[in-house]
């Protein structure tokens, strides 16, 4: 996993009832909402190839309890207490994680990841333009370092990258 973005927060328990809301009117939702908002947390945007499915696994089943008998060396079996101190948590779908991600940072900006005839139109028309721009200069070149020549030719020809002006006022 790669960990896009950290923070250590406590919330309050409004806001526990906010992120919860799918468990409300549960028998253990006073307490879940009274457990987490009683200290420090910290939240974390983890990413990889299938990362919700992945995690999940780490996670093993919510009850730790249950997870000590079936799955004795997930993360919940070993650090968390019972059935609702499990520890840790991990969203349950792609749509969950980015409702939660929106939840715990605000800032972040996520974008959605194109699949499908989007994912084949944004190659033809963004990256194999460039990329083959770039494998046809490394061609040439013959470098001895072919990678590292790669990449920096990429970072200089970004077609993304931002142009700065710099515009020079003269004062009188």
């Amino acid at each position: 996993f790669y960990t896009l973005q950290k923070r250590k927060l406590q919330l309050s328990p409004e806001q526990c009832s906010n992120f919860y809301a799918d468990q409300y009117g549960k028998v253990f939702f006073p307490n879940l909402t009274a457990y987490m908002s009683s200290g420090p947390l910290v939240a974390m945007v983890l990413a990889r190839h299938c990362a919700v499915s992945h995690w999940k696994e780490l996670l093993g089943p919510s009850n730790s309890i249950r997870a000590r008998r079936t799955h004795p060396h997930s993360l919940r079996a070993i650090y968390g207490t019972d059935d609702l101190r499990n520890a840790l948590h991990g969203s349950l779908s792609i749509s969950s994680a980015e409702r939660e991600i929106r939840f715990m940072f605000p800032e972040v900006i996520l974008e959605p990841i194109p699949a499908g005839q989007r994912a084949r139109d944004y190659l033809n028309l963004y990256i194999k333009p460039t990329l083959l721009a770039g494998l046809t200069a490394l061609c040439k070149e013959k470098p001895a370092d072919p990678m590292t020549w790669l990449a920096d030719w990429l970072i200089e020809h970004n077609p993304n990258k931002p142009r700065l002006q710099h515009h020079v006022t003269v004062e009188e």
